[in-house]
């Protein structure tokens, strides 16, 4: 018999197109991601509802990408969809406002994080140049794991060096509080006392003088009601399914790296994650 990769290489169109009308039966919970390589990003669309798998895969981060999946869809596939998470791409947010405004749509937590991540380092790595420049101790070299980990992920080693930091007023101190602050925003149980807390979130790392903090408040801002629909929408989008997809794109573009066309990461993505029927054979091989 065939292997389901031979399948996907001969008839990858045939098979997507059947694997579509399997998977997109019912109302799915959808999530649009993200997956790059050395030459391109991708667009991603999940069903994490039932079976958890992957739909659909376009070249760029475009609104044309995400265009491509919903003109392959029907217009009754497209009324089921109830929830829909994605990040704050402006594109994305474009076409899903256009296509599925029934949906309750969700900030994805783990972008949101992975953002403020993102500025935490910006502002560390530019005092670690101020500071080098003013020929003050470079108390910030090898810092930079304590810093983004989590409380419970840090080493011994790290935990020490954390303590440490904590005693001085650097800007990337304070950032590295503000986003553990912000943490405790995830365990609300109720969308008014989530908005409350970011609202006052916001207003004090708007105060706090470091730029790259406060352009995430900004953003936060003005996606406030989508990222309080995380909690309206508790227990129907898990982060774990977010991050493990995620997770696995990531691990299966980068073992793609080298392949000449688009479409060999596009096989090699749908073979890991797609989860798609295969034909019925006439004769069985024991």
């Amino acid at each position: 018999m065939p292997s389901s990769i031979s399948l996907l290489v001969a008839h990858p169109k045939e098979l997507i197109r059947a694997g579509l009308r399997v998977m997109l039966a019912g109302s799915p919970v959808m999530i649009v991601g993200e997956a790059s390589d050395a030459q391109s990003t991708l667009t991603l669309v999940y069903q994490i509802d039932g079976a958890k798998r992957l739909l659909w895969v376009a070249q760029e981060r475009t609104e044309q990408s995400l265009r491509g999946f919903f003109s392959s869809i029907t217009a009754e596939v497209r009324a089921g969809i109830r929830f829909v998470c994605s990040d704050m791409w402006k594109p994305y947010l474009k076409v899903i406002a256009e296509q599925i405004p029934a949906a309750l749509h969700v900030l994805d937590r783990f972008h949101i994080m992975r953002n403020m991540n993102m500025a935490l380092d910006e502002v560390r790595r530019a005092e670690v140049a101020q500071l080098r420049r003013d020929g003050y101790e470079p108390i910030l070299t090898k810092a930079r794991w304590c810093l983004l980990k989590r409380p419970e992920n840090l080493t011994e080693h790290q935990e020490v060096r954390l303590k440490e930091l904590l005693q001085y007023n650097l800007r990337s101190v304070r950032a590295h509080l503000l986003r553990e602050d912000f943490q405790r925003f995830w365990e609300y149980t109720s969308p008014e006392g989530a908005m409350r807390f970011l609202d006052a979130w916001c207003t004090r790392t708007m105060r706090s003088r470091i730029g790259p903090m406060k352009k995430i408040a900004r953003s936060l801002r003005r996606h406030r009601h989508l990222i309080v629909n995380w909690f309206r929408a508790r227990g129907t989008i898990s982060s774990g399914v977010v991050e493990g997809f995620n997770g696995k794109a990531k691990l299966t573009t980068r073992k793609a790296f080298g392949f000449r066309t688009p479409q060999g990461i596009e096989i090699a993505l749908f073979h890991v994650l797609g989860r798609l029927p295969e034909p019925v054979f006439t004769h069985r091989f024991c």
